[in-house]
């Protein structure tokens, strides 16, 4: 991702209607994560892709059928489709990312390519 003239580690989403959950992307060793609560939900209600460089999530949250319209005090939950777009650093390795999804979280490693690692470099006298 290009920030500010100089490339960094962050995802920034691209786009996303009315999302029922802000995800948080961090960075940790050899990886970068992003993990997204989203309560409520089945794994089959939830797909994950990569294509071009740009990391989508998509899925649709379903009302809750046993709540009828009169009966509702207060409804500040969202329902509905959503789909949110991050663009991924050239850093990540798009062939090896994983995702896992456990108690309402999908959690995304977006491991980073041989070339983003670290290196030591050995100095000749």
């Amino acid at each position: 991702m290009i920030a500010g003239g100089t490339e960094s580690m962050s995802m920034v989403p691209m786009s996303g209607n009315k999302p029922s959950f802000n995800p948080a992307i961090f960075e940790k060793d050899e990886n970068l994560f992003l993990k997204a609560e989203l309560p409520g939900m089945s794994q089959k209600e939830i797909e994950l892709q990569v294509e071009n460089g740009v990391l989508t999530l998509r899925g649709e949250k379903k009302r809750e059928t046993d709540v009828q319209g009169e009966n509702v005090h207060r409804a500040e939950r969202y329902f509905g489709a959503f789909v949110r777009t991050f663009e991924l650093p050239t850093t990540v390795d798009t062939n090896k990312i994983s995702a896992s999804y456990k108690d309402g979280v999908l959690e995304v490693i977006l491991p980073k390519a041989e070339v983003a690692k670290a290196k030591r470099i050995s100095i000749q006298a």
